[in-house]
């Protein structure tokens, strides 16, 4: 009988992870029917080789800017910045590729970088980490919020979401940051346990470690952090260059202020939309509702995401193969600690 309930348990938790794709794929395929695919095909063939330069030039300089924001995460520089860079892609394919919101690439993050920094320190990096990349996207909606509200007309609805959003979105960021610092060990001490990285009676002092490692980071670190915020804060900036350019490609007449506009409300959405993988469908539906709300249409604005998917896949690719490469090097002798 117990072991049919545990059946049942796992089963309805087996579905419930994968409701949220299976609820975004059909939001997908409903705007693609919606908007049809003509439209969309006539505005991708004005790219040519340009979309190749699109996928690759800003998206590098985005890398290099989360990765140093991973980087300073940390409290010393202990891991090479090409190994951090070859990391976190692989991290981020397997966030981007699998159903769980986000955070099952984090783990194999930490296990590639096992040789030059335990798991004691690199976990907790990588929750500081998500953490400083959300401060900065909170800001960066900021920025967009600044510039729409003499563009937008007054009481416009698309604004007075993005304002909502802001508002949840520090109130979650600053839970998040209380947690950390006052009550910190229970989630990377599981992570910690589940990688092997904590054993017997070493148990509670690597614990122990994990809730230092935070309290003193956000008490005695605060260079640090700002540093990681900046870095994360420039990658996001760095995509209203890369919006500007997709825009003005797909023969959309839009200034840099719009783009601005298109690009942090687009980051809002995904903030909103986090517990699906890859935000899939609603990450579509939020860029349709920005341009058709500015009065670009839902066509140029499926044609965006569209582009902005082919570079995720082209960079998610390039995870992977970065995964199997540092899978297939002997393996280091871990850092100490870990």
């Amino acid at each position: 009988m117990t072991s049919t309930a545990g059946r049942v348990r796992a089963a309805a938790m087996h579905g419930a992870r994968f409701a949220p794709l299976a609820l975004g794929t059909g939001l997908g395929f409903a705007l693609l029917w919606s908007v049809g695919v003509d439209p969309l095909v006539s505005g991708l063939r004005m790219f040519s080789w340009w979309l190749l330069l699109l996928l690759c030039c800003p998206a590098c300089l985005m890398v290099a800017c989360d990765t140093l924001g991973w980087r300073f995460s940390f409290s010393t520089d202990r891991v090479p910045f090409g190994r951090l860079v070859c990391a976190r892609l692989a991290g981020e394919a397997l966030n981007l590729s699998t159903p769980t919101a986000s955070v099952g690439g984090e783990p194999v993050k930490a296990w590639l970088v096992r040789t030059y920094a335990p798991l004691s320190e690199s976990l907790p990096s990588l929750v500081i980490a998500k953490t400083t990349i959300a401060i900065g996207q909170a800001l960066f909606l900021l920025l967009g919020i600044a510039v729409a509200w003499p563009i937008l007309p007054a009481g416009s609805h698309l604004l007075q979401r993005m304002q909502w959003l802001l508002a949840l979105e520090c109130l979650g960021t600053a839970g998040f940051v209380a947690v950390q610092i006052w009550g910190v060990g229970r989630g990377p001490g599981w992570l910690l346990r589940r990688l092997g990285g904590v054993g017997g009676p070493d148990r509670a002092s690597a614990l122990e470690r994990v809730e230092r490692t935070f309290a003193e980071f956000y008490r005695r670190q605060p260079g640090r952090l700002a540093l990681s915020i900046g870095w994360h804060f420039a990658g996001w900036a760095l995509g209203i260059f890369e919006t500007y350019c997709i825009l003005r490609l797909l023969g959309v007449p839009v200034s840099l202020a719009l783009a601005a506009v298109i690009d942090t409300f687009g980051a809002g959405v995904g903030f909103a939309a986090f517990f699906i993988p890859g935000r899939l469908g609603a990450q579509e539906a939020g860029d349709v509702a920005v341009f058709t709300a500015l009065g670009f249409g839902a066509t140029a604005g499926l044609a965006f995401t569209l582009v902005r998917r082919l570079r995720e896949v082209l960079w998610a690719t390039v995870g992977f193969i970065a995964l199997a490469v540092l899978c297939r090097r002997p393996a280091a002798r871990p850092a100490l600690g870990s």
